[in-house]
């Protein structure tokens, strides 16, 4: 059964963790909805898993509408989430309305994400009230890496955490239904809390509502970079290495396709 928002709602009223996995395509989405996976995200990090970019900022909205298609027709009963890549909705509030609701007409989303905290706040209220559901998204923002720098965890200081506190309080006002909360520290996540919006954690601990990672993280075929917030449930590039690599010895052999294999 798909969830909607109320039902997630329902899920972190009774204390139920929320799971989240961010896909790319048909395939991935089709075993996450398999596996009963609760939320699917099509997240602007395909820019570095799948097109092998250092970052998420050469993605544009086209991009995500083609990869969201997919997914959809992947996992036609899974509440989905959609990233709006960076510059999509930083030009004005009139391009950004109208570049979500492009992304929603044509990829069938029940909501998209904005990254970014108190600044978008406006943003986010008006979309709610012309019926765009929103996930936001603060602490460390991908989108803002040439900005920060690097990749880090966020609100170490005190005057951060009070940026970060300020940025929790003024997306849910405005009426984001869901916050991920990225690189933050444990102890000063578990304080951002609020019946208005589900908290998702990557790298947040695990206070939040619910958990987010990316496919090819929790299947192991990414092994080029490893944050501390990911865990890998199964080596998958060494075992896609192995298949690729028999296959490869049984050509060369005249193995395959042997009778069993030929019509």
């Amino acid at each position: 059964m798909k969830l909607s928002i109320e039902l997630l709602f329902k899920k972190k009223k009774e204390y139920k963790k929320i799971s989240m996995i961010a896909v790319n395509n048909y395939i991935s989405a089709k075993i996450c909805q398999e596996a009963g996976i609760d939320v699917l995200l099509v997240g602007d990090s395909l820019g570095m898993v799948f097109q092998g970019e250092p970052n998420t900022l050469s993605v544009e909205l086209e991009h995500m509408i083609y990869h969201a298609k997919a997914v959809r027709r992947g996992a036609p009963d899974t509440f989905l989430i959609v990233d709006m890549p960076f510059m999509s909705y930083q030009i004005s509030m009139e391009k950004a309305i109208e570049n979500c609701g492009i992304l929603i007409k044509q990829t069938k989303a029940d909501a998209v994400k904005i990254e970014g905290g108190s600044y978008f706040a406006p943003l986010i209220e008006n979309l709610v009230q012309v019926g765009i559901p929103v996930c936001a998204h603060i602490g460390l923002t991908p989108q803002w890496i040439n900005t920060i720098g690097r990749f880090k965890v966020m609100g170490k200081k005190e005057s951060e955490q009070e940026s970060i506190k300020k940025d929790f309080e003024d997306v849910t006002n405005a009426g984001a239904f869901m916050v991920v909360l990225e690189g933050l520290s444990y102890n000063f996540s578990k304080s951002l809390k609020t019946d208005r919006a589900i908290t998702i954690g990557i790298g947040a601990g695990k206070d939040t509502d619910g958990q987010v990672l990316v496919f090819e993280d929790i299947v192991g075929v990414v092994d080029f970079v490893k944050p501390k917030f990911v865990k890998r449930y199964v080596d998958g590039k060494n075992i896609f290495l192995g298949a690729i690599k028999s296959y490869k010895k049984e050509v060369e052999e005249g193995l395959f396709p042997s009778d069993e294999h030929t019509y």
